[in-house]
């Protein structure tokens, strides 16, 4: 799967699921259907986490400025900007080509790209460890409970 590939549908799925939780929201604060929120936040929170980590992975082997950088991660705060977003870094081309670090492709020179090579040679344990370490964050966050209450 190529780095434009991936990133546009998560980009999308981020955008789905911003819709799933806005609609729990809708759903808890206008019908008392508390469970709403915990379902779509619940979906949400998972498909950020995973469009974070790509976010950063197509960071790394594009070699994309730290603003663009930075503007890939903080279009997951804002709602449905995760679209806006890959269809600008699409149009600069900063999507284009297969994975720079993949397979038969650049030497590694830094840690990041050390690790993202690693990822991109080894996908089945990469995608293992991925997802154990997003399943980790996810539960550490339910544990932690609502942002809200996070420093009362």
């Amino acid at each position: 799967m190529t780095p434009r590939i991936l990133y546009k549908r998560l980009a999308l799925a981020e955008v789905i699921t911003w819709t799933l939780l806005i609609l729990g929201m809708v759903g808890k604060y206008g019908f008392g259907l508390d469970w709403a929120t915990t379902v779509g936040g619940s979906i949400h929170g998972f498909v950020f986490l995973c469009y974070t980590v790509a976010t950063i992975a197509v960071w790394t082997d594009k070699r994309w400025s730290a603003g663009t950088g930075l503007m890939g991660l903080a279009s997951a705060v804002i709602p449905y900007a995760t679209v806006p977003f890959e269809r600008s870094v699409e149009r600069r081309g900063l999507l284009e080509g297969h994975w720079r670090l993949g397979p038969g492709g650049e030497q590694s020179r830094t840690l990041a790209e050390r690790t993202l090579a690693f990822a991109l040679r080894s996908p089945v344990v990469a995608l293992v460890v991925t997802l154990i370490m997003v399943a980790v964050v996810f539960s550490l966050l339910l544990v932690a409970g609502k942002p809200t209450e996070w420093f009362s």
